[in-house]
């Protein structure tokens, strides 16, 4: 399923460490490193506050390549009832369509619960995301043509097995099975994070539902 490109899709699983960037403001900076070189894979930056630079504009979260390469971009939209995100292709462009949205729910109840986004890109598939970003412990779905459902990524807490200790919330692992795109996974974290992230110190916070319709 290539979203932003064929290249981040794996014939095998990838695994991902991505780790919250410190020098970067809660929500808005990430590093993913891969599993089987070590390297870094992915990173995101944030515009408007002293750090980037290129055609984001400000307030706009980007994923990068390794090299800084502009692969998505996404904003939050104004005006929205609900907090609404959009997501486009390479370094935004005026005029450009996005290749995702995303919503939150008008749900009441509990930090955390009732989170709801929709996403929208170009292929022929729906996907959702079961479990709570929040605890770090979520999955995405994609259901097929055919009605079959597949586990295409998963977040999970990162453990280290060493010292078997339990990470804190900062690191944890994605999971991109093969034939994904890891960078449009890395796009839905990125989603998840800003939508749902608040409330990651409650500890009672609830599960967090993202459906998503590719077109």
């Amino acid at each position: 399923m290539a979203i932003v490109a064929e290249e981040y899709c794996d014939l095998k699983e990838r695994l991902l460490t991505v780790r919250k960037t410190s020098h970067f403001s809660p929500g808005d900076g990430f590093a993913a490193y891969d599993h089987r070189t070590g390297g870094l894979a992915f990173r995101a930056d944030t515009y408007g506050r002293g750090h980037g630079g290129g055609a984001a504009s400000p307030g706009e979260l980007a994923l990068l390549g390794p090299a800084g390469e502009p692969l998505l971009t996404v904003r939050r939209r104004r005006p929205s009832l609900h907090q609404r995100w959009e997501g486009f292709l390479g370094a935004r462009a005026d005029g450009q369509k996005a290749l995702f949205s995303a919503r939150k729910s008008s749900i009441l109840g509990g930090a955390g619960r009732g989170a709801v986004v929709e996403l929208a890109a170009s292929a022929a598939s729906e996907l959702r995301v079961d479990g709570s970003f929040a605890r770090r412990c979520c999955r995405v779905v994609a259901k097929g043509e055919d009605g079959e459902e597949t586990v295409v990524a998963e977040i999970r807490r990162k453990v280290d097995a060493g010292a078997r200790v339990v990470m804190g919330r900062d690191v944890f692992v994605l999971r991109v099975g093969p034939g994904f795109d890891a960078a449009f996974a890395m796009g839905i974290v990125l989603v998840l994070d800003q939508i749902a992230g608040h409330d990651a110190d409650d500890a009672d916070a609830g599960e967090d539902a993202l459906h998503a319709k590719i077109w």
